[in-house]
């Protein structure tokens, strides 16, 4: 041992490497990493702009940090505790790359605003460890959330860029070009740090109702004619039809309810009878009127004929590979096109002349003239020279 060699000074780094190898420290070296930064938006770090970047909790370390943390005894993956001492707010982050200017640290909006941190201030880093995360209750901030179909699918995408989550954290996402908050109310295992490790581990995830978010009021189940005055009934408002009827004005081109409604009856009503004969011939077989006495194993009791009921238009029903867009819109006829259709009705067709096609008039007679055929003479003779015998 060199004069002057102290193996227990922890400022030493000789020292500690010593210790470790000796087996004189048990576990990891004592150390952390301690320093102190100016905290600047993520947004605003060097080199290509990454807006998503915003939606996570990982930062921006100037490269000094990387060589002082390879020189201890830290735990992987790296974990940071970010501690603003002036408002006694502290969360946890882990680092995404060691290209920051030195001396600054770039960080996500929302983390800034956790820690209530201005643009230039001064930052606490500190490397920490935090067991893996196990539950976490989040709350929405915003009924918005609602929205989303799938929450579970959309918060696993989330948290890829999360490292870490704390008590007290309101983190940010964006989904389908909207920004959605949430708070963390609860994580599991409860540490004093408060903080998990989201990396390469299986959470269950937990919600508590959004902020603003108010229970739908249930009905008492009894309906009274006074549970309709003066307002909604207590089931809420019926729309009888959807969006896509609204859009095209359904109630406008439909058929009336009231001619549907006796067309179906007139359709339905067809062969629910027996046949009869206008004009009964004589001696006809006239149908045997039934007994009235019940005959053992008979049913005396007809069933009765199940008649449609309907009270609006028939279904629409199409063939495959057809579509539907409305019926045809039929104007309504106005007072001016009732006259108009009857002084049309009014004039007489097809009352004028006959006329050939050359335009002259026939004769009197002579069309029955040319209908006779010429007479034959039957003695009348003649001679080769042309004379009458």
């Amino acid at each position: 041992m060199y004069r002057g060699f102290n193996p227990f000074d922890a400022d030493n780094p000789a020292a500690m490497s010593y210790m470790a190898h000796s087996g004189m420290m048990r576990g990891p070296a004592q150390r952390r990493f301690d320093e102190y930064f100016r905290c600047y938006p993520i947004i605003m770090a060097p080199g290509a702009e990454r807006p998503e970047l915003n939606y996570g909790s990982k930062i921006f370390l100037p490269p000094s940090a990387l060589q002082k943390i390879s020189q201890m005894h830290v735990q992987w993956p790296l974990m940071l505790e970010l501690v603003n001492g002036e408002k006694e707010r502290q969360t946890h982050a882990g680092v995404l790359e060691f290209v920051a200017e030195e001396g600054r640290a770039y960080i996500p909006q929302w983390m800034m605003q956790t820690l209530q941190l201005d643009v230039g201030d001064m930052i606490q880093v500190k490397s920490t460890s935090l067991p893996l995360a196990k539950l976490v209750k989040l709350q929405p901030q915003s009924t918005n959330f609602l929205d989303i179909s799938d929450p579970k699918a959309v918060l696993e995408k989330a948290f890829r860029n999360f490292a870490t989550l704390t008590k007290g954290d309101v983190f940010n996402f964006e989904y389908n070009d909207e920004v959605y908050e949430v708070a963390v109310l609860e994580v599991k295992p409860e540490t004093e740090k408060a903080g998990v490790c989201m990396i390469e581990t299986d959470v269950s995830v937990e919600f508590a109702p959004p902020v603003g978010y108010v229970e739908p009021q249930k009905g008492s189940g009894t309906s009274t004619p006074r549970s309709t005055m003066g307002g909604l009934p207590t089931g809420g408002v019926m729309h009888p039809q959807g969006t896509m009827a609204q859009s095209i004005n359904y109630d406008a081109i439909a058929p009336n309810s009231t001619t549907a409604a006796t067309g179906a009856r007139a359709v339905s009503s067809h062969f629910l009878s027996e046949g009869h004969k206008l004009n009964a011939k004589k001696g006809s077989k006239a149908p045997t009127p039934k007994p009235t006495t019940p005959v053992a194993g008979a049913s005396s009791n007809t069933p009765p004929i199940t008649r449609r009921r309907t009270n609006g238009p028939m279904p629409l029903r199409l063939p495959p590979n057809k579509l539907f867009f409305g019926y045809e819109i039929k104007p309504v006829k106005t007072d001016a096109d009732k006259e108009a259709e009857k002084e049309n009705a009014n004039k007489p067709h097809f009352a004028g002349q006959g006329q050939t096609l050359r335009g002259a008039t026939k004769r009197k007679g002579e069309g029955e003239d040319k209908g006779k055929a010429p007479e034959k003479k039957t003695n009348e003779g003649r001679r080769l020279d042309g004379r009458n015998a």
